[in-house]
């Protein structure tokens, strides 16, 4: 237990609020090109062969790639209870919505080509549009409500109250960041078409990516000219505690600060880095699009999510959900993770699993790679 006591309790906080990061952003990752495909599939492809070339492009993989989503899920609820409780509660129908679209993933990848009816499988083709369209959506516009504050308070014995709507959550600057998040998931999406199709597809998506890479840009630019104009940051106005209690009602919080968002910018010049990675990112993918690059362009626009979901958790440090209604109950990284031992455990677990996690991606990658062609799929018994 000598490292238990080495480690502090705040930085074992830090340390969870960079994995929670982390797991993000491998969920955006990999999962994330599945989105984009499931979004492009109708556009993309226009006869039955071409979509089912489409569809095992992710076929093998998608499982695999929503780990990320589960592990980000546990790690909310163990190291982050209080955020959990907020946001499962708050965004319960949005994440219903979100869970019932990629529910239809799984079953349109097993029930489209049962029957050879044209209408049959054109309507599961819609519903894997529904199922990389409506989660890419959902996630995005999450993240504009918190930008924003959420509407929420907790009581003195802690149990949370959310005061919001599901209506509520579909604003305009929510609205937005949901369009900036399907859009880069479109980049990403098409992107990786172009590496593992040929001919026509890869050709429609790369005009398609590069098109969802020009407005990732103009839309991430919008989204921070916003902020820095229009939406109020908050900033903890109470001194900051040494390893303080996880009751997030001990401190004070001043909300509308002018673009409070982009002091972190001001004090810690190194976290430009965020945006600029998500700027330079997107349009290394661009490039890499128009000049016919593939595994590299695949890679700029993975780091171009990296640089825009880092942007956001460089931008609210140390707040991870703030409140709009009642100041002192917004989360942040130090008042709202679970317990020291629990937080060092988990950590333990996290060394141990991530590793393995990642090598057998890896494995799983190398072993799929390579192009898939139309006579892989009429040819091949274990094609979608």
């Amino acid at each position: 237990m000598i490292l238990h006591t080495l480690l502090d309790y705040d930085v074992l906080r830090v340390i969870w609020w960079l994995l929670l990061g982390v797991l993000l952003i491998g969920f955006a990752v990999t999962d994330g090109f599945d989105l984009g495909v499931g979004t492009l599939l109708p556009f993309v492809a226009r006869e039955d062969v071409e979509r089912r070339v489409v569809i095992n492009t992710i076929g093998p993989i998608w499982e695999g790639n929503q780990v990320w989503l589960v592990l980000g899920g546990g790690a909310i609820f163990a190291a982050w209870p209080h955020i959990y409780a907020m946001s499962f509660s708050g965004f319960y129908l949005a994440m219903f919505a979100a869970l019932f679209a990629l529910i239809l993933r799984p079953v349109g990848f097993k029930y489209r080509s049962k029957k050879e009816s044209p209408a049959w499988r054109a309507t599961w083709d819609w519903c894997l549009f529904i199922g990389g369209f409506v989660p890419s959506l959902i996630f995005g516009v999450a993240i504009g409500n918190v930008l924003q504050g959420v509407p929420f308070h907790f009581t003195p014995d802690m149990r949370m109250i959310y005061e919001g709507s599901f209506l509520a959550l579909l604003n305009p600057f929510a609205l937005l960041c949901g369009l900036v998040s399907v859009a880069m998931l479109v980049m990403h999406g098409g992107a990786w078409l172009t590496v593992r199709t040929e001919g026509a597809v890869a050709e429609r998506s790369r005009a398609f990516a590069s098109l969802a890479a020009i407005v990732t840009v103009v839309l991430y630019a919008l989204a921070g000219l916003l902020i820095w104009k229009l939406v109020g940051g908050y900033a903890w106005t109470s001194p900051l505690p040494e390893n303080g209690p996880s009751n997030p009602l001990m401190k004070t919080v001043q909300s509308g600060v002018a673009a409070g968002w982009l002091n972190n910018y001001a004090a810690h010049p190194w976290t430009l880095a965020a945006p600029v990675l998500g700027f330079a990112g997107t349009l290394l993918a661009l490039v890499g699009l128009r000049a016919r690059w593939q595994g590299p362009t695949v890679i700029f626009s993975g780091l171009g999510i990296a640089g825009i979901i880092l942007s956001v958790g460089a931008s609210m440090f140390p707040f991870i959900v703030p409140s709009s209604t009642h100041l002192a109950s917004a989360l942040t990284v130090w008042d709202a993770s679970s317990s020291h031992l629990t937080l060092f455990i988990m950590l333990v677990c996290a060394v141990i699993f991530v590793p393995l996690i990642l090598i057998y991606t890896a494995w799983v990658y190398s072993v799929i790679w390579g192009k898939v062609r139309p006579q892989d799929i009429t040819h091949g018994d274990h094609a979608y």
